[in-house]
């Protein structure tokens, strides 16, 4: 089999559960669902660290971001060490990068392995928007979304057709402030959308990370910003935040609408090319969201909404369509599998395991099942979300909020003792209910505790030093 082509568009803060392949009840992504329909979907993708630059720096390295040096949406890559174009360029692919980066500028932190690179500086801006191409700042009118994909087809267009290509199409949509184009700014206009279930959640019998997290969408939105505007007088405190929702939810998956059309030009493209065959497309996002989940925006935690990335790959000489895995999968994976199908060696220092195999319709049967995450920004200045490391399994999650501050070295806030929370997923998908305490789950517990250690001796990760019982 020939290399094939590799396609990878990802956008940021894109949850699944507002994608129509996974069951949405709030939108509908049809050209999204070509890929899934015609390929397979994941339905257990989950991102080591819920946050923007760290989770990009894993998808590049396949390392986990104690090793790859960014931890924190803070911390600038260094483009020195490993990432997977740098080696799909030694075996014959044209690489590129357009759209979102996040991992710093200039010196060692701009692309590198790329042949072609046109990035939006940090976030990135939805109007008229600035691009860094190939070191060079200026300003582009248009709306971010179809330009990042007019680059991304302008690229391919001029691609040496003799060799395999590698385009990492990265939107910068959805991410907050929730911009949408002129032409869906009235998208939802006339409908309310659903609310979630956990949409009243109260926190109670969940941990003080949870109560005192800065992302409640009746708290701690801005109006100006993220609104646009703010609730009609006389409303109790109720209906301004089914108000609030509205609001944010509708500008929310307007810019997924964007989205969903520029996938489709992309689809549309390849087949006008007629190497849709030979290219692996995958569609995912660096990390989940919360979509009024429990009341909260945002992400950060280790809670399913968050935890969970989309994932869904076409690639017409492997993949069955229409199928389907519950294999668990993470985004360090991803560098392997690509490496794999384009006959690189897959280096040892990367942590990931190639998903071919999977793709193929099979799950090894030493697949992992159990995955580890961790989050190191405690108490960040925008969400006030604590420090946390934690094991999902297939059945259980079991998270140690244990507060302390990046960059120390052990020591932890005095005012935010550490605490465990345990979910029982089969009985509580919804993570309503810490059952830490239930003696029912002691023996789960201590065996939960035993592999979280084997997850982090396997991934070179260290415990804090003070850890509770």
């Amino acid at each position: 089999m020939k290399q094939p082509n590799i396609l990878f568009i990802m956008s940021d803060d894109h949850a699944s559960h507002a994608m129509s392949c996974y069951g949405s009840k709030i939108n509908a992504t049809p050209n999204i669902d070509r890929i899934a329909t015609e390929g397979m979907r994941f339905d257990n993708c989950f991102c080591t660290n819920s946050i923007c630059s760290p989770s990009r720096a894993a998808i590049l390295t396949g390392k986990y971001n104690h090793l790859n040096g960014v931890k924190s949406i803070n911390d600038h890559f260094d483009g020195r060490q490993m990432n997977y174009p740098k080696l799909l360029k030694e075996v014959g692919y044209q690489t590129a990068i357009v759209g979102k980066w996040h991992l710093g500028h200039g010196g060692d932190a701009d692309p590198t392995g790329f042949d072609y690179w046109n990035v939006v500086p940090d976030q990135g801006e939805y109007h008229d928007p600035q691009f860094i191409e190939m070191g060079e700042l200026k300003r582009v009118k248009g709306y971010a979304t179809d330009l990042i994909t007019d680059y991304s087809i302008d690229w391919m267009n001029k691609r040496d057709r003799d060799k395999p290509f590698m385009l990492m199409c990265h939107h910068k949509a959805p991410h907050r402030p929730w911009q949408p184009a002129e032409k869906y700014k009235d998208l939802y206009a006339d409908i309310d959308i659903p609310e979630p279930d956990t949409f009243y959640d109260d926190y109670s019998n969940r941990s003080q990370a949870a109560v005192e997290a800065k992302m409640r969408i009746d708290r701690d939105m801005n109006d100006k910003v993220d609104l646009k505007g703010t609730p009609p007088e006389g409303l109790s405190g109720l209906e301004a935040k089914k108000w609030r929702y509205q609001r944010y939810i509708k500008d929310y998956l307007r810019c997924i609408a964007s989205i969903d059309e520029s996938v489709g030009r992309l689809l549309d493209y390849l087949d006008a090319e007629g190497v849709a065959e030979d290219t692996i497309i995958i569609y995912t996002s660096d990390q989940g969201f919360f979509l009024g989940d429990h009341g909260w925006f945002d992400k950060r935690f280790m809670y399913e909404e968050s935890l969970r990335m989309p994932f869904i790959v076409r690639y017409p000489r492997a993949i069955k369509p229409g199928s389907h895995t519950e294999a668990m999968t993470l985004n360090v994976d991803f560098p392997s599998t690509f490496l794999d199908y384009a006959g690189a060696a897959i280096p040892a220092e990367m942590q990931g395991r190639s998903l071919r195999t999977i793709f193929g319709g099979e799950t090894p049967g030493d697949w992992r099942t159990s995955m580890y995450y961790r989050y190191w920004m405690h108490l960040d200045e925008h969400h006030n979300v604590y420090s946390h490391y934690g094991i999902r399994t297939h059945r259980y999650k079991l998270i140690y909020y244990y507060a302390e501050a990046l960059g120390t070295s052990g020591s932890v806030d005095e005012n935010r003792p550490p605490e465990w929370e345990l979910f029982d997923l089969e009985r509580d998908p919804a993570e309503m209910n810490n059952v830490y305490a239930d003696p029912g789950y002691a023996e789960t517990i201590r065996e939960l505790k035993q592999e979280l250690r084997t997850l982090q001796l396997a991934v070179l990760d260290e415990p804090v030093k003070d850890e509770i019982a």
